[in-house]
């Protein structure tokens, strides 16, 4: 360590052979042996809980007819339920192999086209218009194509967040409640945003009125759209640990990162955008840490808060992917770019604060109408934990297996593990901050999307009879929540 060699080249130098990765999963001590275990026992736990306790205690927590996931019971085949399946198994069976043989330009290419083909597999479950959730009343399409002017729109994003229901609009759905059934009521421009452009910056709408404007404003295109970035998700994760020195375990983390539930919520959710542009601005920031010459650290810096700047104003939630780029410095044993990147990403908050809306204005007041909508009658004792149940159907039951290994193999020196160790736990703590802020009371199966990835990453940490099993039960989750379950995303 002291031979003045760069961090991440010292890092790298301590990456076994990629054919020899699979002994350093496997030689794992016994007192962790238990570890996955325990992991996947409490996740199966808090997810039993959190359909049976509402059903049993005839509890209503205002979430459509299947807590702890914004679902329905909804039994159905169809024109995607055979390519599903078939990429389901041939996944399971070639993919592991597939990620430790390929160079890595073609298994960054072959992890983007699976990914692709997967999430439009389980869209088109449901047939029809894969993008047609983006188009409903709560969502940015409808608002974006009835924004000609965005500079003017950001001069009154602010005054049109409180949520004041309509006096036109009968008793029985004035109120809270309207939260969930505004889809089916008409909405007036000069009253009150919908649900989810009130609840996000100015970042997301922009990100719709620019496919407006580039003429991809149909439900099909920008769902097409939205695929295509999501996919890219994956890449930017592999690449971040491989830049930090981890490539093997980046090769086995992939077909987890590709292959899953997740992938539902991915292809019709605006969220999967906002995860993609945190990934690639993460996988930036690395690139920038691990740099030696003070040109290429800027170079690097700046796209790197330029991305992440941006993500800020996707999601109020998303300043929690700090902990992360915070993660992400310290493995690269450089804090030069701290000061550029921020610049850069406060130069993002502060030029759209220029065109009227200033990010920490806009949290405040939303805040407010959190708490006079859907939040004030979602219930904190059961969402507090069933919040994490939802995000075990979204990650799949893999997902706490990989957690549990992170945090007993926290504290070994092997630096060929201590990447994926660290961003995994680092997205544990911002999943953590974001439950105890209590401002996502359900849906976190969409709203957490920026944070799955990391958190699979520590699946590679698993014993290789894991992974081996453990992969055909992750698209296995996939296929059966999809084809029982409706999802309102």
């Amino acid at each position: 360590m002291g031979d003045g060699a760069p961090p991440s080249v010292r890092i790298a130098a301590s990456v076994p052979r990629v054919g020899a990765m699979s002994a350093t999963c496997t030689d794992v001590p016994v007192r962790t042996a238990w570890a996955p275990r325990i992991g996947v026992a409490v996740a199966v736990t808090l997810v039993v809980a959190a359909m049976a306790v509402p059903a049993i205690g005839d509890w209503n927590v205002h979430i459509n007819t299947f807590p702890p996931i914004y679902a329905d019971w909804a039994p159905r085949l169809g024109p995607g339920t055979a390519p599903a399946v078939l990429l389901a198994v041939l996944g399971t069976l070639y993919a592991a192999r597939a990620a430790t043989l390929l160079s890595w330009r073609r298994l960054l290419l072959a992890s983007w086209v699976v990914g692709v083909l997967w999430m439009l597999a389980l869209a088109t479950v449901d047939g029809g218009d894969i993008g047609r959730i983006l188009g409903i009343y709560n969502e940015y399409l409808r608002t974006a194509r009835g924004t000609p002017d965005l500079a003017a729109t950001l001069q009154i994003y602010v005054d049109r967040i409180p949520f004041y229901p309509s006096t036109d609009w009968p008793p029985e759905i004035a109120g809270p409640l309207v939260e969930q059934r505004a889809i089916e009521l008409p909405y007036d421009p000069g009253s009150n945003w919908p649900a989810h452009i009130a609840g996000h910056p100015p970042g997301a709408l922009t990100f719709f009125v620019v496919l407006v404007r580039l003429g991809l404003g149909s439900t099909f295109a920008a769902g097409m759209v939205v695929t295509l970035i999501a996919a890219t998700t994956a890449l930017a994760v592999m690449t971040t640990v491989r830049v930090l020195g981890s490539e093997a375990l980046a090769r086995t983390a992939a077909p987890f990162l590709v292959l899953g539930p997740a992938a539902i919520w991915q292809c019709v959710s605006a969220d999967a955008v906002f995860a993609a542009v945190a990934a690639w601005g993460l996988c930036a920031l690395a690139v920038a840490a691990t740099r030696t010459s003070a040109r290429a650290l800027l170079l690097w810096s700046v796209p790197a808060g330029l991305l992440l700047g941006f993500t800020v104003m996707l999601s109020y939630g998303l300043v929690l992917v700090g902990v992360l780029a915070l993660a992400v410095l310290w493995l690269a044993g450089s804090w030069r770019p701290l000061l550029p990147v921020a610049a850069m990403a406060a130069g993002v908050v502060l030029t759209y604060a220029a065109f009227g809306f200033a990010w920490w204005e806009g949290f405040v007041v939303l805040r407010e109408r959190y708490w006079d909508g859907v939040a004030s009658i979602r219930p904190p004792e059961y969402w507090t934990w069933a919040n994490l149940a939802a995000l075990t159907f979204c990650a799949g039951l893999l997902m706490p297996a990989g957690v549990a290994q992170a945090w007993v193999r926290r504290r070994q020196a092997d630096p060929a593990l201590r990447p994926v160790v660290v961003l995994t736990l680092a997205a544990t703590a911002a999943i953590a901050l974001a439950d105890l802020s209590q401002m996502s009371r359900a849906e976190v199966e969409r709203i957490w999307l920026p944070f799955v990835p990391w958190l699979l990453l520590g699946c590679a940490l698993l014993p290789e009879r894991w992974r081996r099993y453990g992969l055909g039960a992750q698209v296995a989750a996939a296929l059966v929540v999809q084809h029982l379950l409706r999802s309102a995303w």
